[in-house]
């Protein structure tokens, strides 16, 4: 499946929803897969996930309660080379009770393997710099380091994003452990379906107790082409830190 936009993918084995401590909004749920806008072609993403069974209690005092909640951002991206793509995200939700509140901004810079999609092996690193309100994030100021690492044989892809996340600033400043992952299976070159998961372990230096990890997996189809694609997604939480349910999805433009 060919993909102009900005790392969405044929199919995802991954984890990575809310946060258990120290929690963030989901925005964006999503693994990276090195694909980017091609140099000058501008791409717009629309993020969406919905929680319909989840944690009825905010992870911090003035965050977010996740269930009944939805979380979303337009994403725009810029390729400037053939390895080198800049994004602008701003983030908003609607919470259990209906009030829709902004999320601030983030500001990302991506660099990868040139033209990601010929290839057998590929990867890249994202770094990402985010300013968000109480309710999306304990801290105000964050920032993020996705690697991506991916291996693709004839109609199978994996690829994995091993993402540290910082706080930097507020009482708690800590660099916290978020992998997420993909198993795809390549159908044609418009469909693709799969498995990701997503998981928070907390704090580098002292991970949570497995009952409190976030372990989320998402069963996914992905359809693109001619400048469109859409990926959906419905997600089941594994542990008493995360979801019991969520559903994404994204639709994405090139122009």
């Amino acid at each position: 499946m060919t993909r102009p936009v900005a790392r969405l993918v044929p199919l995802h084995l991954a984890c990575a929803i809310l946060a258990v401590q120290g929690a963030q909004a989901s925005d964006e749920i999503q693994v990276y897969n090195a694909e980017i806008n091609t140099p000058g072609q501008f791409s717009l993403q629309l993020h969406g996930n919905y929680v319909p069974q989840g944690r009825t209690a905010a992870g911090y005092p003035g965050g977010m309660v996740p269930d009944g909640a939805f979380n979303g951002t337009p994403e725009f991206a810029l390729g400037l080379t053939d390895f080198w793509e800049i994004g602008l995200y701003l983030p908003y939700a609607v919470t259990r009770d209906g009030d829709f509140e902004s999320g601030g901004f983030k500001l990302r810079t991506l660099f990868v393997s040139p033209h990601a999609h010929d290839r057998s092996f590929f990867g890249g690193v994202n770094f990402e710099l985010s300013y968000a309100p109480r309710l999306f994030a304990e801290s105000h100021w964050n920032t993020e380091i996705r690697p991506i690492l991916g291996l693709r044989r004839r109609s199978i892809e994996l690829i994995v994003n091993p993402i540290v996340d910082l706080a930097l600033s507020g009482s708690r400043r800590q660099a916290d452990f978020a992998p997420a992952a993909r198993l795809a299976l390549i159908l044609s070159p418009q469909w693709a379906i799969g498995v990701e998961h997503y998981a928070d372990y907390g704090p580098l230096h002292d991970f949570l107790s497995p009952g409190r990890r976030e372990q989320v997996s998402f069963l996914v189809a992905d359809h693109g082409g001619a400048g469109f694609d859409l990926d959906l997604g419905v997600g089941r939480g594994w542990t008493r830190g995360s979801d019991d349910m969520v559903v994404k999805g994204i639709l994405s433009w090139a122009f």
